[in-house]
């Protein structure tokens, strides 16, 4: 991926991170977050934090040390491996386990892909290969803590309601043998009924399901632990400050939340 070309292109233009994220087919998390590495910046903008230059400094040299060692890697002719020595490669980084690599790549029985893998590990392209994919991978995954507590933040907030809905029909009783009941005035008997299904695949944040699957009563939808989540928000969220806390019942709650945990953890409890 040529971001010295993504980084021109926004310095230099008016787009948006996600309209450049979508142009170039990369993650926008990931283009964000080397926008804030590096520092892009555009005419018109703010300048980055400077009051500590000898920081910013030091940053922008370990960006031009990995560029080049970025460059380098790209050097590698991987021609010289077989289509199946690729595969090899990204197998072993799922689990860093050569010997299920090789079986993944070339098919064969453990006991030869023990001996195999093991060997074609010592292969210096091989080697140089992992590296370089290893290091895309890592580019690829790069979250800040702010990903992170925003995936906390749906987790904890999330209801079945999101994902499922319900219609409700009215439906005639019947007996045994199929035919109407009736009610002591010889007139029908209805009931209502509730269908429960799934809302329509674009309308749903997939990431808040922790499990989906069809039990012997109908769809089972398990969502991620609210509970859970909202404790690590706590763990991740600065104290509350408004003078007037008390006031707000919400926010009162999670600042007594707050404290009640840290009185736990052997603090005092105050700010």
């Amino acid at each position: 991926m040529d971001w010295d070309k993504i980084r021109k292109d926004y310095e230099t233009s008016k787009s948006t991170p996600k309209e450049l994220a979508a142009k170039y087919g990369v993650k926008v998390a990931t283009l964000r977050s080397r926008k804030s590495r590096e520092h892009w910046s555009r005419s018109g903008e703010a300048p980055p934090d400077t009051d500590n230059r000898n920081d910013v400094a030091t940053k922008t040299k370990n960006i031009a040390t990995q560029r080049n060692a970025a460059a380098a890697l790209h050097v590698i002719d991987i021609s010289d491996l077989t289509e199946k020595q690729k595969l090899f490669c990204t197998y072993y980084l799922q689990r860093y386990n050569a010997t299920w690599a090789y079986q993944k790549a070339y098919h064969v029985k453990t006991d030869v892909a023990k001996t195999n893998g093991s060997r074609l590990l010592t292969n210096a392209n091989v080697r140089k290969l992992i590296e370089q994919l290893k290091r895309q991978q890592q580019a690829d995954i790069y979250l800040t803590a702010d990903d992170i507590l925003k995936e906390y933040a749906k987790q904890a907030f999330a209801s079945l309601g999101d994902v499922m809905d319900y219609r409700v029909h009215e439906e005639m009783a019947t007996d045994s043998e199929g035919m109407p009941r009736l009610d002591t005035d010889d007139n029908p008997i209805t009931r209502h009924v509730t269908d429960i299904f799934l809302k329509p695949s674009d309308e749903i944040d997939w990431s808040v399901i922790q499990d989906i699957h069809t039990g012997k009563d109908g769809l089972v939808v398990k969502l991620h632990d609210n509970q859970k989540a909202m404790r690590e928000l706590l763990d991740r969220l600065p104290e509350p400050i408004d003078t007037d806390i008390e006031n707000d019942s919400f926010l009162g709650a999670i600042g007594k939340a707050i404290k009640h945990k840290k009185h736990e953890d052997g603090g005092d409890g105050e700010n």
